[in-house]
């Protein structure tokens, strides 16, 4: 499983070499790996990933469009996003999920590298109650839900600036956590049974 999304993120960076980029991208095209971690969101951003649960994992596509750049005089840009995701849980049924949302990069300019810390924010629906969630809501007593609030936040870097190839300038390789949850109890009295998901992703502007 592994080697399959290596050889997937190799072509995702060969169909970017050969993609020209325009003077300002309007577009993004995002791959990603991920797996669901015991930690909440709060210890995540911590620096405490916790353990994984190895059987489940994520595989996603996002597609967004760009709404506004250096939006208030700021280095900061929003997209509208949309994603599809395929969730492989194991011995378990396997699940599929749609994540919509709006998301915002600040951005960075270090050591002649653009680094972007990005927060998403909409709503997420799977085909089925997640494994990873269903485990969680037992643990804590709670309840499940299909549809949820979705955060979707992140942080990358320009891996073409990185190695200096002008082809992949505006490819970002990063770190992401696909967050779902019923804020509390405000969707569906859903407390606990949300899921975590430690990932890694490239992304590409076109």
């Amino acid at each position: 499983m592994l080697k399959k999304t290596v050889l997937s993120l190799l072509f995702f960076l060969l169909f970017a070499s050969f993609s020209e980029a325009k003077e300002i991208p309007k577009y993004s095209f995002r791959a990603v790996y991920g797996t669901p971690t015991s930690n909440d969101l709060g210890e995540i951003l911590t620096g405490k990933f916790g353990s994984n649960f190895n059987d489940f994992h994520v595989y996603s596509i996002d597609g967004g469009y760009l709404l506004a750049a250096s939006a208030f005089d700021l280095p900061l840009d929003f997209y509208a996003k949309s994603g599809l995701s395929y969730y492989d849980e194991g011995i378990n049924k396997d699940a599929y999920g749609m994540d919509i949302y709006i998301k915002a990069f600040w951005n960075f300019d270090v050591w002649d590298n653009r680094l972007r810390f990005g927060f998403g924010e909409g709503v997420s629906y799977t085909s089925r109650t997640l494994s990873a969630e269903s485990i969680d809501a037992a643990a804590n007593n709670d309840n499940t839900s299909k549809f949820l609030n979705y955060l979707d936040i992140s942080f990358d870097f320009d891996f073409g600036k990185l190695i200096g190839y002008k082809a992949l300038d505006d490819t970002y390789v990063g770190f992401l956590i696909k967050h779902r949850s019923g804020i509390f109890g405000l969707i569906n009295n859903v407390k606990h049974g949300g899921s975590n998901y430690n990932s890694f992703y490239i992304e590409r502007k076109f």
